[in-house]
């Protein structure tokens, strides 16, 4: 049986450059906020974690939300960096607190809505 408290990974793509040209100095906008993130506050279920390239670099930056084998995995974009901390606080917090990661669909912020990537089903489906 799924659990809402069963641990939670929040990744986030730290190469990305939300349409940043490559010759701008300094971190790049998935860095940003990823770095933000991790100064916020997230469920205590929630493990961040930054990580190289999602492959998905015309959707600027992306995240990827996944919690074990009963959860559902959703990856979104088109972020824009740390001044999108509270909007993926929110996104994620919505979804440690459910048992399969199916967040109702008018609970989700509109970005949620509109900017999902992919929804990959869990590995153990019944």
């Amino acid at each position: 049986m799924a659990d809402a408290t069963a641990p939670v990974e929040l990744l986030v793509c730290t190469t990305c450059r939300a349409g940043q040209p490559t010759d701008v100095e300094g971190p790049r906008p998935g860095t940003q906020l990823f770095e933000a993130l991790g100064t916020s506050e997230l469920p205590d279920n929630v493990t961040l974690r930054g990580v190289e390239c999602f492959s998905n670099c015309n959707q600027g930056c992306s995240i990827t939300l996944r919690g074990g084998a009963d959860r559902w995995t959703y990856i979104y974009g088109n972020f824009t960096g740390a001044e999108d901390v509270a909007l993926v606080a929110e996104g994620v917090t919505k979804y440690a607190a459910t048992a399969d990661g199916l967040v109702p669909w008018r609970e989700r912020s509109t970005h949620f809505r509109k900017n999902c990537i992919a929804r990959i089903p869990p590995l153990e489906t019944t």
